[in-house]
């Protein structure tokens, strides 16, 4: 069988979009934290386990101070916000677009 190149371009625009908005919840939360394509290629796949094992890796020096199950908490949390209203700008672009191509 092969692969759908298709599939793979829509897994992507998702992974690229989740690292984007994980970028916003950093910053919207004032870590000076930001994950390129790189990074985020290499974590783990799983959202908590995601950001722990960054935390863990990166920034450990957080966890003496902070419960990592908190901070993941948070970070997601943010991070599905920012996601939800980047897919919704998404969404309203796509449907002006349309509008103004008729």
């Amino acid at each position: 069988m092969y692969a759908d190149p298709t599939n793979a371009r829509i897994d992507d625009q998702h992974a690229e979009s989740q690292r984007l908005a994980y970028n916003a919840a950093f910053d919207e939360l004032g870590l000076s934290w930001s994950w390129d394509a790189d990074t985020f290629a290499r974590l783990p796949a799983g959202e908590r386990q995601r950001v722990q094992a960054y935390l863990e890796r990166e920034h450990p020096h957080l966890l003496r101070a902070y419960d990592a199950d908190f901070l993941a908490n948070a970070v997601e949390s943010t991070k599905e916000r920012c996601f939800a209203a980047m897919q919704a700008g998404r969404t309203q672009a796509r449907g002006a677009a349309a509008v103004r191509s008729r």
